[in-house]
């Protein structure tokens, strides 16, 4: 069923709400954002009519299965620590919040936005949402909230210079350090959470995720693989400055961005990490580097955006394509292996759904998944509640100032769950 709908914004709000009513749900917003890549609006699925649900060891095996036994959409996440059925890399830190390694569903129903025409597929839906499921049914600010970090600044700033003697020593070149930011006995309504962090930070890959009891609220400015036709785009970010609401100030914070000798040197090695992960699913000669040293601007924040493709081999399938490049690049470090096996020395916490991928595999053969990053995660069986914030380490990093920019990431989070930064 496809129609036309002169009140996108209005009906985007009034689908997730019914949506999210289903005890399983997917809903994928650009929020707007100009994209070449990108093919709809909004994407959202409702209804499980099958599930794989996995632990890392044969997970990307299985769901090569799933998806060949569905070959239609199937939505669903990888969790950061598949790492360890890719690499020789193991998990000792603390899972507080008791999620998958790997989730994925086939959707009863999806809905498409493109502009204004709306396409629904599977089972016919009745968009009838009572009225008081499009208003806040609570305040964050209210419910008492107290968010504890895994780190004090003192025990960060002390770890960021323990991992720069590593690089001293030649170990490796960057590293992504993330701590954890937590809440237990949370109580908090995960609809309007989202809804209020996806107004706070719009972004082009903001996602509402729910399954199971578990919630995942995210507003990610950043794409980690997608599939178009042939053609393969990562589209790593590293590099990170504040908005302001002066003009000539927040265009000074652009020209500092592009000019910084830290944030490019972060970029030019994530780039060429994800050039050498393409290469294991790319035809001969084809992975090229669309653009280097990208900018763009979010609500919250500026950030610096590359852009590498390839065309994908015959024989690599979609999942292996994923699986060769998992985890990204700008989530781990240079040597990959090597920064990912000193990140577990060094963090308090599994990453979990953090610093994986959440989205989607399309009929056509195509998929697209983003980075999840500035997301919240919560389990309401145990009412934990869950956000990382993490920030690139090479050797000219000032512990003080990779701090500074965890909290920037993490301040639309905290305004959101009405905690002071």
């Amino acid at each position: 069923m496809t129609f036309t709908n002169n009140h996108p914004e209005l009906f985007k709000q009034q689908a997730l709400a019914w949506a999210a009513s289903f005890d399983t749900a997917c809903y994928l917003d650009s929020n707007n954002f100009t994209d070449p890549y990108g093919k709809f609006d909004v994407l959202i699925a409702v209804g499980a009519k099958a599930e794989l649900i996995m632990s890392a060891g044969n997970a990307f095996d299985q769901l090569e299965l799933f998806q060949q036994q569905h070959p239609g959409f199937v939505f669903g996440f990888f969790g950061y620590d598949l790492k360890n059925e890719i690499e020789n890399v193991t998990s000792a830190n603390g899972d507080y919040l008791d999620f998958a390694d790997l989730y994925f569903f086939v959707p009863a129903t999806v809905i498409t936005i493109k502009g204004d025409t709306v396409e629904v597929i599977g089972k016919e839906i009745d968009f009838d949402v009572p009225k008081e499921r499009l208003e806040p049914s609570r305040d964050n600010s209210q419910l008492g909230i107290q968010i504890q970090s895994r780190f004090t600044k003192e025990e960060y700033v002390k770890s960021v210079n323990k991992i720069k003697e590593h690089i001293t020593r030649g170990d490796i070149y960057v590293t992504n350090f993330c701590q954890e930011f937590f809440a237990e006995q949370a109580e908090l309504d995960p609809l309007e959470t989202f809804n209020k962090l996806n107004s706070i930070s719009p972004t082009p890959f903001s996602s509402f995720m729910k399954w199971n009891g578990n919630y995942i609220m995210c507003a990610s400015p950043e794409r980690f693989l997608a599939k178009r036709g042939s053609k393969l785009i990562s589209q790593p970010i590293k590099g990170t400055a504040p908005r302001n609401a002066d003009p000539t100030i927040d265009k000074n914070n652009i020209d500092k961005l592009r000019s910084h000798p830290k944030e490019l040197q972060e970029n030019v090695m994530v780039v060429d990490m994800v050039r050498n992960d393409l290469t294991r699913s790319a035809k001969r000669g084809t992975v090229t580097t669309a653009e280097l040293f990208g900018i763009q601007s979010f609500k919250q924040v500026h950030q610096m955006v590359s852009t590498i493709t390839c065309e994908i081999r015959e024989d690599v399938s979609s999942v292996q394509a994923i699986r060769n490049t998992f985890p990204m690049g700008s989530m781990t470090g240079a040597p990959k292996v090597s920064a990912m096996q000193l990140m577990e020395q060094f963090e308090r916490s599994k990453r979990g759904v953090y610093s994986g991928a959440l989205g989607y595999f399309s009929p056509d053969g195509d998929f697209d998944f983003n980075v999840v990053i500035r997301t919240l995660l919560y389990n309401s069986a145990k009412k934990y509640l869950s956000f990382h914030v993490g920030s690139a380490i090479t050797f000219h990093a000032d512990a003080e100032k990779e701090y500074e920019e965890c909290l920037l990431k993490a301040k639309a989070i905290l305004e959101v769950l009405g905690v002071s930064s």
